[in-house]
């Protein structure tokens, strides 16, 4: 949803820094990798051992490099079908690490089973979600939008860890309740995507 309604406002911000980047040598795969590789390091050594600021931050700051991946390959002038793959694979791990780390805070340091299985849910409706947008792709069909697609996703896992970090109780079992249960609608919402456009094409 916020890619709808944010993307020309954050592209003012990222495209001329994506073009000093690009004039700097660097790659928008290599911007990708080095991105996901910060964001799955921080999730899995932060939150596992209860620091939860420090993994917020550090996860949030790694993950915004994302935006700076298209902004390069925007300022080369084009992107290749290697790159957004590759894209789509980073983003997927990042997103496992995050979740699979906040369980495991959850399960081992919290003690909170409830709080630990709306991680795993969240986990698994996260990559279920991104699978049905690549498959319907894949087969000529779309499934755009959604009420929470990845920075969503982001948003509400890392609030829920920042603000329980700052010592608000339940914030984190709150957040990926609330994560799972809009998880599940837009699930139904890309499968009633697909739907559609697969009726347009035999209509």
């Amino acid at each position: 949803m916020l890619n709808i309604f944010a993307r020309a406002s954050v592209s003012r911000v990222t495209d001329p820094i994506g073009a000093v980047l690009v004039r700097a040598g660097l790659t928008p795969n290599a911007m990708t990798v080095f991105g996901t590789v910060c964001a799955i390091a921080c999730a899995l050594v932060f939150f596992p051992n209860g620091m939860l600021l420090a993994g917020t931050f550090t996860v949030w700051g790694f993950a915004m490099l994302d935006l700076l991946d298209g902004a390069m390959a925007r300022a080369r002038g084009h992107g290749t079908p290697f790159g957004a793959v590759l894209d789509a694979t980073c983003d997927r791990l990042a997103d496992g690490a995050l979740l699979a780390a906040i369980a495991w805070w959850c399960f081992l340091v919290e003690g909170n089973q409830r709080a630990a299985a709306a991680a795993l849910v969240c986990l698994v409706l996260a990559q279920v979600i991104s699978y049905v947008k690549a498959r319907a792709e894949a087969s000529g069909l779309t499934a755009d939008g959604g009420l929470v697609e990845r920075a969503e996703r982001l948003i509400i896992a890392l609030v829920g860890t920042g603000l329980e970090g700052l010592g608000v109780p339940y914030a984190v079992e709150f957040s990926l309740w609330l994560l799972a249960i809009l998880s599940v609608i837009t699930l139904f919402q890309r499968i009633a995507a697909v739907a559609k456009a697969a009726r347009e094409v035999t209509t």
